[in-house]
């Protein structure tokens, strides 16, 4: 999510580090008032993990964010675990080892995995127009769904205008209120397409909006109940949950999440908040080992069959103007970004009020999760030296 320069900070479930919830440039201020304080990295692991430790540590002490999370596992299998900074500003409370966080964006990997199970079971095609499955929903100015289909919104190419760029602050007097998958719809087709079907590339929920609609259409069943049965628990992932309707806490051990209304503002605490406005493209809560095991057993067949993981796979360039990085490229709810040692780490990634996660597996077990407890940079370098991060961990 981001907000534009000059204008009242609108809202955006994220993939990318240029793409923030709220500005939080100042949130240097309040984290310098607790940095004296920072405690060491807590590790589960050994002295070989040395580079992931100050990497973190780097985060808090330099990038400012309150607190930084990773969970790795290497080329053994070994699963380590790290932490860094403070959970709580106000009380200087410990970093729990593998804490929950709102993992944002990252939900886009698990309802498009639902959708591409259901094309391996015949009961979605993905070159089908979306106007098969949900008749007469997607219209507008300029949007017909007869000329949608679903693959296009797996892969943002469909044109489609984002809810989050129109609808109200979460951080502000809406933080607490609920919203209805079809209101944020209607918000959405209430603005002009971005441009034809397939021509272009632009990341925008609502196409995760649909893809939501679009299992609860054809199963009959709720989204929630979808995701965890078909993936959170096929995944066997502990910490992982959908949040049920108005549940605004984090069930179990968290660090707390923060924002800065305006550089210079002191931090405020975001914690608990109402989620249903990211719904099918953002309101998963997870850890970062969870993350690590799904991404994973995504990759290694456990969720999806050859055909279909091959489908997700299939990836088109991103345009550098996206701001999610050199060489990145979008597949069906997965993105690709090429290593400095070679290959690829597939995962996601993900921006919400409070927490910013981003995560990289390669095809050989490989995995790293790092989750800070601000959606958006205390500093320019931060964002870049969370990617940084990843990449040395995976090269490593």
């Amino acid at each position: 999510m981001l907000d534009r320069a000059g204008q009242v900070p609108r809202v955006r479930l994220s993939v990318s580090g240029r793409r923030r919830v709220i500005a939080m440039t100042a949130v240097m201020a309040a984290a310098l008032a607790v940095g004296a304080a920072l405690p060491p990295s807590a590790t589960q692991a050994d002295g070989s993990a040395d580079a992931v430790r100050k990497g973190l540590d780097r985060l808090v002490h330099e990038d400012r964010y309150p607190a930084a999370l990773a969970s790795t596992v290497g080329r053994d299998g070994r699963i380590h675990h790290f932490t860094a900074g403070v959970a709580d500003v106000r009380t200087g409370a410990k970093v729990p080892v593998d804490g929950q966080v709102r993992a944002a964006s990252n939900t886009k990997a698990f309802t498009a995995t639902v959708v591409l199970q259901l094309a391996g079971e015949g009961k979605v095609a993905l070159d089908a127009p979306i106007e098969q499955y949900l008749p007469g929903l997607v219209r507008g100015g300029g949007i017909d769904g007869r000329r949608i289909t679903v693959r296009q919104l797996l892969q943002h190419t469909s044109g489609l205008p984002d809810y989050t760029d129109f609808m109200g602050d979460p951080t502000g007097k809406e933080r607490h209120t609920y919203v209805q998958p079809r209101t944020l719809l209607d918000t959405a087709l209430a603005h002009k397409a971005l441009f034809a079907p397939g021509t272009k590339w632009a990341y925008s929920n609502t196409n995760y909006l649909l893809a939501g609609l679009l299992i609860e259409k054809v199963t009959g069943r709720p989204l929630a109940e979808q995701i965890t049965q078909r993936v959170i628990d096929r995944a066997g992932l502990r910490h992982t949950y959908f949040p049920g309707a108005g549940d605004e806490s984090i069930r179990e051990a968290h660090p707390q999440g923060y924002f800065a209304v305006k550089p210079g503002r002191p931090l405020q605490n975001i914690t608990e908040l109402d989620p249903s406005w990211g719904w099918a493209a953002g309101q998963v809560i997870s850890t970062p080992g969870d993350l690590n095991r799904f991404f994973t057993a995504l990759l290694d067949g456990t969720l999806l069959r050859p055909a279909q993981l091959a489908q997700m796979r299939t990836t088109v360039r991103v345009p550098e103007s996206a701001g999610i990085g050199s060489g990145v490229r979008y597949g069906l709810g997965v993105t690709s970004t090429p290593l400095s040692c070679g290959g690829l780490a597939w995962g996601h990634g993900g921006d919400i009020p409070g927490y910013g996660t981003r995560t990289g597996v390669t095809d050989d077990g490989r995995a790293v999760t790092v989750a800070v407890t601000a959606d958006g940079p205390p500093t320019k370098q931060g964002p870049r030296d969370v990617l940084t991060l990843l990449d040395t961990t995976l090269c490593g």
